[in-house]
């Protein structure tokens, strides 16, 4: 199990980690700077979330355990694990389309909203991580 017990760090190849599903508490963390930006993390079994700069990031349903996650101008990837399959939004460029892979397979192309927030669903089991991309098309 790959939980965050410090819900949120950074780790040695300049990305972040976050989150603690196995918690049966909400638990959060307030102004963690990383790359001049301050991130807030709540985080517990049945939800995780992140913000930067008080702007939506990440957010799964029920809780995940999020590591090495790098976000850039053409989206962001990162490795996801947790208890069951969870449902996950991004938050990105608003109106524009997206191609996503789970564990290297092309699931498809998807399109963001008017906030920019793009859902997905992802099939997940204890102790195993999957990686996720999302890269604008």
């Amino acid at each position: 199990m790959a939980v965050i017990q410090e819900l949120i760090r950074t780790e040695k190849d300049g990305t972040i980690s976050f989150g603690d599903y196995s918690l049966e508490a909400k638990a959060k963390l307030d102004n963690f700077e990383y790359n001049g930006d301050l991130y807030k993390v709540k985080t517990f079994g049945e939800i995780t979330k992140l913000e930067r700069n008080g702007m939506f990031v990440y957010e799964s349903v029920p809780g995940t355990s999020v590591m090495e996650l790098s976000i850039t101008e053409d989206g962001m990837t990162f490795t996801v694990e947790g208890n069951e399959d969870a449902e996950i939004t991004l938050g990105l460029e608003e109106e524009k389309n997206y191609e996503i892979s789970v564990d290297g397979a092309a699931v498809g192309q998807m399109k963001t909203n008017l906030g920019g927030k793009l859902t997905l669903s992802v099939e997940l089991e204890s102790g195993k991580a999957v990686r996720v991309a999302v890269k604008r098309a």
